[in-house]
């Protein structure tokens, strides 16, 4: 167990080096290969291991909703755990995007970047990262949910992600009320679960080309929007850039 952990650790490091855009000392293909013998005899492997890293913890990705039955955290900004909605579409791993719908003519998609989010504490965020969805009046999904990957940096108190969503349904078709909702999660070594830590959303009315900023909110996400409580009293938002494509 311990070993397969510390090959999870190493494939962590060699997924990261992947999305890093600046060259250092990282974990190469190479470094990678060598790692390939003890898995072809993990049952057996007693040597010592070729590299110096600590074992990953194991960790719980909760699909969206899942949160609701798990017990309630006892942190300063957090209430209970997020309570999600039932999901009409297939729960989604991290970093699964998906692409732009087909145009249709005199219909309207939309892009969202998302930027970045004003976070107090945006250094001690562990695999931080957004899940967006679209839900109506009632909370119900009107398209599938999608996950940012993990955010690209942290600095200060915002956690930059510069990463396109492609909404997956055309605005016109979307209903009277919806609202496009973003929950940010992070990892809680504690807790061994990816918790939501504050969320905020977008209504139809604020649809519009170019930069918006937006309040985030306490969790539980409160995806019917009847109770909505300030994160916090500090100006803190998350950052948004739309883009309109019409036939």
């Amino acid at each position: 167990q311990k070993t397969i952990a510390k090959i999870a650790t190493c494939l962590e490091l060699r997924s990261a080096a992947l999305q890093s855009t600046q060259a250092q000392d990282e974990f190469k293909l190479e470094d990678l290969k060598k790692l390939e013998p003890i898995l072809k005899n993990i049952l057996t492997y007693n040597k010592e291991f070729p590299f110096d890293v600590q074992p990953v913890p194991l960790r719980k990705i909760l699909a969206p909703g899942e949160e609701e039955h798990l017990e309630f955290e006892e942190d300063d900004e957090e209430g209970g755990a997020g309570a999600g909605s039932p999901n009409s579409f297939p729960a989604r791993v991290p970093g699964t995007l998906l692409p732009r719908l087909p145009s249709e003519p005199g219909m309207t998609l939309l892009t969202i970047n998302i930027e970045k989010i004003g976070l107090k504490d945006a250094g001690q965020c562990i695999d931080p990262y957004i899940t967006v969805s679209v839900k109506d009046l009632n909370g119900i999904d009107l398209t599938p949910v999608q996950d940012t990957p993990v955010a690209l940096r942290k600095e200060d108190t915002y956690v930059h992600f510069n990463v396109d969503i492609e909404i997956q349904k055309h605005i016109e078709r979307l209903t009277k009320g919806a609202a496009i909702f973003f929950e940010f999660k992070h990892y809680k070594p504690k807790k061994r679960f990816t918790s939501t830590k504050c969320f905020a959303f977008m209504e139809m009315d604020e649809i519009k080309p170019g930069a918006i900023v937006i309040e985030l909110y306490k969790k539980p996400t409160d995806f019917k929007r009847k109770k909505l409580q300030l994160l916090t009293k500090k100006p803190l938002y998350l950052h948004l850039h739309q883009t309109l494509h019409k036939e």
